[in-house]
C-alpha cells in the first residue's frame, strides 16, 4: 500500500506540475496575443479565444489523464488492462470521476484510482478557473473599451 501511495503522490506531483507550467504558458501566451487588443463586444475574436483556450486546456487534462494511463498499464501488478486503449479509457473515467465502473481495478493497486480522481477534480477545477479567468479578462476589456466610448 505504501508503494501505491508513493507512485500516487509522484504521479499527482507530475500532473501537478504539467498543469502549472500549461496554464502559465497559456496566460503569458493570451496577455502577449490579446492584451493591446481593443474587445468592444462579444465577436469571432472573443470566441476564437475562448475556443482556443478551451482545446489547449482540455488538450492539458487529456495529457494527466494519459501519464495516469501509461502508470496503471505499466505497472506489473495491475492485470485488468490489456492494451493501452483500455487503460486510457479507464484512466478518463476516473480522471472526470465519472465512474462507469465497467472496468475496475481488483488489485491492491486500486488506490490509485482514488488517487487519481482527486487529482482530477482538483486540475479539472482548476482548468475552470482558468476558462473564468479568461472570460473576466475578454469581459473586463469589452467594459473598459465600453467605457472609454462613453467619455468621448
Amino acid at each position: 500500500m505504501i508503494f501505491n501511495i508513493l507512485i500516487g503522490l509522484i504521479v499527482i506531483g507530475i500532473t501537478v506540475t504539467i498543469q502549472g507550467y500549461g496554464t502559465n504558458f497559456w496566460v503569458k501566451y493570451m496577455l502577449k496575443n490579446y492584451e493591446h487588443i481593443p474587445f468592444s463586444a462579444f465577436n469571432k475574436k472573443t470566441a476564437k479565444l475562448l475556443i482556443l483556450t478551451a482545446s489547449f486546456l482540455l488538450i492539458l487534462n487529456f495529457i494527466e489523464a494519459f501519464i495516469w494511463a501509461i502508470t496503471y498499464y505499466l505497472l506489473p501488478g495491475i492485470t485488468e488492462f490489456d492494451s493501452l486503449e483500455k487503460a486510457i479509457y479507464f484512466s478518463l473515467v476516473t480522471f472526470t470521476t465519472l465512474g462507469y465502473g465497467d472496468i475496475t481495478i481488483g488489485s491492491d493497486n486500486r488506490i490509485l484510482s482514488g488517487f487519481e480522481a482527486i487529482n482530477g477534480i482538483l486540475l479539472l477545477g482548476w482548468s475552470t478557473t482558468i476558462m473564468f479567468s479568461v472570460m473576466q479578462f475578454i469581459w473586463d476589456k469589452i467594459t473598459q473599451h465600453q467605457k472609454n466610448n462613453i467619455k468621448k
